[in-house]
């Protein structure tokens, strides 16, 4: 019976996505990648979300809680809700820095104000690498949520099932049909979380719950501890409108206000959060000794509910990957045959970064079968790379006039020390090596323009 409804929600998504295909302007690359600047809030509002609420909400955020206790939790949390504010400040500069330079891709915006072929380059590149992190968690995901329906196959199998799902939603409507879908997978995912969430209230009771859970968790924070904390939530705050798929999402809409009027209602999202926390807590407490910590979430929904109500669960998670792994595509696809292949004709653009994406898919398959990790720590990775691009993305939005060397020079010294810091495990106080490469990118910036002066113009 799970199988049938994941498999009748699936189905609708496509549905969705062709109908999508509805309202589209025209059949350009821009059409295909930001729809032609054309969505209102209400759809801006569900496209952001969709690509921010994706499977490390549903598996990686109780994974984390389940693996390392309630320090996961607080960080998470934090950097989401810091995040929201930061948004709705240079949400609007990058769509207005969009409509300046007739962008649609991140590298569009660093080309248009530094008029820098190598900044451009620079830049497609660092977000391309530092996405294949992104793209594998969903399928590390994916893998495990269909697995929980009883499909027991070769995990190629149903990752290859999934990345034909993905690349048929791009391939259907582009950015128009995972936004469409994304309506449908907040609806499911939060009544899969409420539900769960539910079901451990009723079986255990909340207060019962937390006092089982109590024994065998640490509730104390080292100072080390309470400082990475902090620091990483500041640091992948910073980070987290910078992820190309993010970034390009605020291209979307059709006005500056449309994009302030949908951060005003994110926070809203955060009410599912407790429910999660009280299934990863119901994991702790029960001894359910998982074989990987991302199934915490799905081995309580399988106990506790029935399985058509695990069809929906999966179906829920599985899209929530599927949007998320769709706007990769949508943003790296765009970036390799714009800002890193010259000279492509805009009529070759659009099939050009089809067959990238199929490289990136493929990319992305490969680490999520060898090296499968936990979602948590993949995550982070990412955020060490492409953080490092917040000081150029606001001198840009903003136009501060900074010479581009030195912007190049600021990034360069903030990935070779933040890769390196983290190779070696270099700790600091406690203090996130990401945020201290940031911190050492400023500080080549500043001290550049103290000796040499601010950039006149750009030639």
């Amino acid at each position: 019976m799970g199988s049938i409804v994941f498999f009748s929600i699936i189905i609708f998504s496509l549905f969705l996505a062709i109908r999508s295909k509805q309202k589209r302007k025209d059949n350009s690359t821009r059409d295909f990648v930001i729809a032609s600047n054309q969505f209102g809030a209400k759809l801006i509002f569900f496209l952001i979300a969709g690509e921010v609420y994706t499977m490390s909400t549903i598996m990686g955020f109780p994974g984390g809680i389940y693996a390392n206790g309630p320090t996961y939790g607080i960080w998470f949390l934090g950097y989401i809700l810091l995040a929201y504010p930061i948004g709705y400040i240079i949400g609007p500069k990058i769509w207005q820095a969009g409509q300046r330079y007739q962008a649609i891709t991140m590298p569009d915006v660093f080309r248009g104000y530094f008029k820098s072929r190598v900044l451009e380059v620079l830049v497609a590149l660092i977000t391309i690498i530092f996405l294949i992190p992104v793209g594998q968690i969903q399928f590390t995901g994916l893998v495990v949520i269909l697995q929980s329906l009883g499909w027991h196959l070769d995990p190629v199998i149903l990752i290859l099932f999934s990345a034909i799902l993905a690349f048929a939603y791009i391939s259907i409507s582009g950015i128009r049909g995972s936004a469409y879908i994304s309506v449908l997978k907040d609806i499911i995912m939060l009544l899969a979380i409420v539900l769960a969430g539910l079901a451990v209230t009723v079986h255990v009771g909340v207060a019962d719950l937390f006092s089982l859970s109590s024994e065998k968790i640490q509730h104390q924070m080292t100072s080390s501890q309470l400082i990475f904390t902090m620091t990483t939530i500041v640091f992948q705050a910073l980070g987290f409108y910078i992820f190309p798929h993010a970034f390009q999402s605020f291209f979307t809409a059709k006005s500056a206000s449309a994009i302030r009027r949908s951060q005003i209602a994110m926070p809203l999202y955060m009410l599912m959060y407790p429910f999660i926390i009280i299934v990863a807590y119901y994991a702790l407490a029960h001894d359910l000794h998982l074989e990987h910590p991302n199934q915490a979430f799905l081995a309580v929904a399988q106990l506790l509910l029935p399985d058509w109500l695990l069809g929906v669960i999966a179906a829920g998670a599985s899209l929530a990957g599927l949007v998320v792994l769709a706007a990769i595509c949508l943003a790296i696809g765009p970036m390799f045959v714009r800002n890193v292949i010259p000279n492509v004709a805009e009529d070759k653009q659009k099939m050009s970064a089809k067959l990238v994406i199929v490289v990136y898919l493929f990319m992305s398959i490969l680490m999520a079968l060898y090296s499968p990790g936990l979602m948590i720590d993949m995550l982070k990775t990412a955020y060490y790379g492409v953080t490092q691009l917040f000081l150029g993305v606001l001198i840009a939005i903003y136009q501060w006039p900074i010479r581009r060397e030195l912007v190049i020079a600021g990034i360069l010294g903030g990935e070779v020390f933040s890769i390196s810091a983290y190779i070696i495990n270099f700790d600091f106080m406690g203090i996130n090596i990401g945020l201290l490469g940031l911190i050492f990118n400023v500080l080549i910036v500043l001290l550049g323009t103290c000796i040499w002066g601010k950039a006149k113009q750009f030639d």
